[in-house]
């Protein structure tokens, strides 16, 4: 059974930084060979891609309000993926999703991606 267990969320002041985790686990899934990506929805609101990288870490995409601020990363050897984020704005507040997809490229459309963790609050206040 593939599994996605997000964690490091929490509430934050404007400005400040907080990095969120995601560990990949289940006997079939090979987490190096997939697109790896991360969303947030905030409530009442779609949920967003925010972004994505490849299987190796060499290549990532973000969405428009997060360039600059924040960063994703991986860690293959440990099975987990990273989003670092900085300068937070209150904007930001949302539960943050990671996600796995089959797809071969660094999709931003939450239909690509098959399978999700649960959820980790982020609220970010002013």
């Amino acid at each position: 059974q593939v599994q996605l267990v997000e964690s490091g969320g929490g509430l934050v002041q404007a400005g400040d930084s907080l990095k969120l985790s995601c560990a990949a686990s289940g006997q079939t899934f090979t987490f190096s060979r997939y697109v790896m990506g991360w969303f947030r929805q905030a409530p009442g609101k779609e949920r967003d891609f925010v972004a994505s990288i490849n299987w190796s870490g060499s290549s990532t995409r973000y969405g428009d309000s997060v360039k600059g601020r924040f960063t994703i990363s991986r860690d293959n050897a440990k099975n987990t993926m990273y989003l670092q984020m900085n300068s937070l704005k209150p904007e930001d507040t949302a539960k943050y999703y990671c996600a796995r997809t089959r797809a071969i490229i660094m999709t931003s459309q939450r239909s690509d991606y098959d399978i999700w963790g649960q959820g980790t609050q982020v609220t970010v206040s002013s």
